[in-house]
């Protein structure tokens, strides 16, 4: 809303950051009664999305309001400073920079967003390039936030609690939204929109997954220091690299570091491997060490997607079910869907989303 365009530009200083950080989930007082809402949407999700054009993010100056379902849960430390609302046209992520949003926007809740002087962007964007071995790249999911002042993200996080107030709003409590269920066919591509795929954003389930034996983490040597220089970063790729948990608490992620797991692990970005390997930077890591974020990979007959799950999860040092691991069972997953740079991501809200086929 206009009056509060000036405090919005002011608010975004506090700068964004999409690295995951640690969730507090305890469980507080229920919040004071509040006045639920009915309001009038003037455009999807879907209508919304495509509004905003690659590379550039886009600053809404026009009376618009979306509504939809709440579909995510931040209860258990699996989403962070965000959550998610779905239509019928598909889902999107409104970025609010507080922690425990389930007590405030609940799963099956109406929410609406008044999106006047709120930002879209897309997060995980990267062009696409073909390679022998197949495709990389490809496109994000757009979300909600405020304009980043910085330019590091496309958004920033929605964080001042008038600015709050004044773009979203709290409709009537409902049942949680029952998961679509998908099959390989219905799954999204790399320059998958919400246009051509209204399946982003929302709460699915996928049935029969099996193990594709292989992580992808980013740590860093010094995660205070810059996380996009080459000597900085640490990709755990490829391969299991001896993780069997959904994520890696700091504790747990300092365990495999002592353990050797990631000894041979060279630092750097691809085609710019000139800084060593983890084995040569041991001590650094083990001081500067956090929580690890970790895409666990399986397939879906011939498609591969990530089970992606934060390192502060209550549940992110669970083991995997070793007949998983082995092969000998699938398992069906419940998650939000997204893209990140053309992969398909499922980030679920509990470990209960998660059942073993035996």
């Amino acid at each position: 809303m206009k009056p509060f365009a000036g405090f919005a530009a002011a608010a975004v200083l506090l700068a964004s950051c999409e690295e995951w950080e640690p969730v507090y989930t305890l469980k507080y007082d229920e919040p004071a009664n509040y006045e639920r809402v009915t309001m009038t949407p003037t455009h999807t999700i879907a209508q919304l999305a495509a509004m905003y054009e690659i590379g550039n993010p886009k600053t809404i100056e026009e009376d618009i309001i979306i509504a939809g379902k709440v579909n995510s849960s931040d209860q258990s430390g699996n989403f962070y400073k965000s959550f998610y609302i779905q239509d019928e046209t598909g889902g999107i992520e409104v970025k609010v920079g507080r922690s425990s949003l389930y007590s405030d926007y609940k799963e099956g809740q109406t929410v609406y967003v008044d999106l006047h002087g709120l930002t879209i962007g897309m997060y995980g964007y990267k062009t696409l390039k073909e390679y022998a071995d197949g495709p990389s790249g490809g496109n994000g999911l757009v979300q909600i936030g405020l304009e980043d002042p910085t330019n590091e993200y496309e958004t920033s996080y929605i964080e001042v609690e008038p600015i709050i107030n004044a773009h979203i709003f709290r409709g009537q409590d409902g049942d949680k939204v029952k998961p679509v269920v998908l099959t390989e066919k219905d799954l999204p591509g790399r320059t998958a929109t919400l246009k051509d795929s209204p399946v982003l954003g929302k709460l699915v389930t996928i049935k029969g997954l099996k193990y594709s034996d292989k992580i992808f983490t980013l740590a860093y040597i010094n995660s205070n220091l810059d996380k996009k220089a080459s000597s900085n970063r640490i990709f755990l790729s490829d391969q299991t690299w001896g993780v069997t948990t959904w994520a890696m608490s700091k504790n747990l992620f300092v365990q495999k570091l002592d353990e050797g797991a990631f000894d041979s692990v060279k630092i750097g970005n691809s085609g710019d491997y000139n800084y060593g390997t983890v084995a040569d930077h041991k001590d650094e890591i083990r001081s500067n060490a956090a929580a690890a974020t970790v895409s666990q990979y399986f397939t879906c007959g011939k498609t591969e997607l990530a089970v992606r799950t934060s390192g502060f999860a209550k549940f992110g040092d669970a083991e995997i079910p070793a007949e998983v691991l082995n092969g000998s069972a699938t398992i069906d997953v419940t998650g939000v869907l997204s893209l990140y740079q053309g992969d398909i991501q499922l980030t679920i809200n509990s470990l209960d989303d998660i059942v073993v086929n035996k």
